[in-house]
């Protein structure tokens, strides 16, 4: 498995890690196999969020990692919190009481001393960021959490808590695939009246390389926001016809070249793939070790329905 290191200590990480949302329907011991496939392919990293099935999937994945005496040690364990799945209606809350309390719950619910890594997974209006750079130097201290970042913000965002946290923000998880290329769209584009030219994301990507910031694409797999899976969809059939063939031609599935496209981009990202079957997973881990051509990213980048100019 291909790995990489990420902010000022470099700590070594795998380039794929095992999205953790959709364990709920799985049983302790199936996600105990999960677990255990997944090391065995190299995948060590664990993302997780409170909102997950309603924080059922940590307490899930908990129980199947107190099963192996020492596996934790073996995995990095990351979590997210601040959106709250409310009967009256989802809110976003990023106020230090919550941060500290979500964290402090999460350790339990996953059965461990420490996060390696927590995020804020989205950005809250009502954010003040006095009371995170709190939340973070008192989770910090008390040991609880080793590494800090953020999901789905913009350079501004992360320059408003740079100026108060203390801690490095390591981390940006955004969404980016095939069909999500907004990131590089903009730098492609430059200069010219084409859609992609249009800045959504204040150029996150470049802000992230620039400032040593991991970025964690999300939904490598999906099209729109969870509208479905491009992959073997006839919606994308030009699309599909191209990563074929070149899987073929490195003799992997679809689902590696997928992978492989997002982490041939220069800004060292890591992919958080969701699937829980593990079988899949053992065709997807490949495509970390393999590295496309130019020509072979352009030519998915261009059936993809882009444009260069």
């Amino acid at each position: 498995m291909k790995e990489l290191k990420i902010g000022p200590k470099n700590t070594p990480v795998p380039a794929v890690v095992q999205g953790c949302m959709r364990i709920d329907k799985m049983s302790v011991n199936e996600v105990d196999t999960l677990i255990k496939t997944d090391i065995d392919l190299g995948i060590t990293f664990f993302d997780h969020a409170e909102c997950y099935a309603n924080t059922y999937c940590e307490e899930l994945f908990g129980k199947a990692l107190s099963r192996t005496k020492g596996l934790r040690d073996s995995i990095i364990l990351q979590t997210k919190c601040g959106i709250i799945k409310d009967p009256e209606g989802t809110y976003y809350d990023a106020s230090k009481d919550y941060i500290i309390k979500t964290v402090h719950d999460a350790l339990k619910r996953l059965r461990t001393d420490r996060l390696d890594y927590f995020l804020l997974h989205r950005p809250d209006a009502l954010m003040e960021p006095e009371e995170v750079a709190a939340a973070y130097d008192y989770l910090y201290t008390e040991g609880s959490v080793l590494h800090f970042g953020v999901s789905n913000q913009n350079p501004s965002q992360m320059e408003l808590l740079k100026k108060y946290v203390k801690q490095t923000l390591e981390i940006n998880q955004l969404q980016f695939s095939i069909m999500a290329s907004g990131m590089v769209d903009l730098g492609i584009n430059v200069n010219t009246k084409f859609d992609g030219a249009v800045v959504r994301d204040s150029n996150v990507l470049d802000y992230c390389r620039i400032n040593d910031v991991t970025i964690q694409a999300w939904s490598p797999f999906q099209y729109g926001f969870f509208e479905g899976v491009f992959l073997d969809n006839p919606k994308f059939a030009e699309l599909n016809e191209v990563i074929n063939k070149i899987a073929r031609n490195h003799k992997v599935s679809n689902s590696a070249i997928a992978v492989a496209w997002i982490l041939r981009h220069p800004a060292n990202m890591q992919v958080i793939i969701g699937s829980t079957n593990t079988e899949r997973i053992k065709k997807i881990a490949p495509g970390a070790d393999i590295e496309l051509t130019r020509k072979e990213w352009y030519q998915i980048y261009v059936a993809a329905g882009n444009e260069l100019p």
